[in-house]
């Protein structure tokens, strides 16, 4: 597997992990069903998502990148602190776009970055920018 490749995937299988982190957090606070449905069926595409890359990665003998420590209580306490102030669907609608554009962000970039990455890891990618933008877009109606 060449750099690429390599990189783009395991960038992907971060931002999904750091995605379904966001969710479990987040899932406690949510109060209206119709919010917590929409939650569980992007926290499960996720979760395909990474578990693809993860499998193409193992294949190849590489080991997944995880999110860091420091990132991932940072990513928590400022969660946390967001949501006991006022945990009302409308933030909690706030917080899943805030996560889409820094994943549309990231994605973007790495696309860039990683352009002669092979199709399927591209795909792959795509697919993952794809959904943000379908959550990003269907969260809204809770704003």
């Amino acid at each position: 597997m060449d750099s690429q490749t390599r990189n783009l995937l395991r960038e992907c299988s971060l931002g999904c992990k750091m995605a379904i982190n966001s969710f479990n957090q987040i899932r406690d606070y949510v109060e209206d069903e119709k919010l917590k449905e929409l939650m569980d069926t992007y926290d499960k595409k996720h979760k395909e998502y990474e578990e693809q890359a993860g499998k193409m990665l193992k294949e190849a003998g590489i080991e997944e990148k995880e999110p860091g420590v420091v990132t991932s209580v940072f990513s928590r306490i400022s969660t946390d602190i967001k949501l006991l102030k006022n945990a009302d669907s409308s933030q909690i609608a706030k917080l899943l776009m805030d996560g889409c554009n820094m994943g549309l962000q990231s994605l973007g970039g790495f696309l860039h970055q990683y352009k002669n990455a092979s199709g399927q890891s591209i795909s792959l990618a795509e697919n993952i920018r794809k959904t943000e933008e379908k959550l990003m877009k269907e969260v809204q109606e809770f704003l």
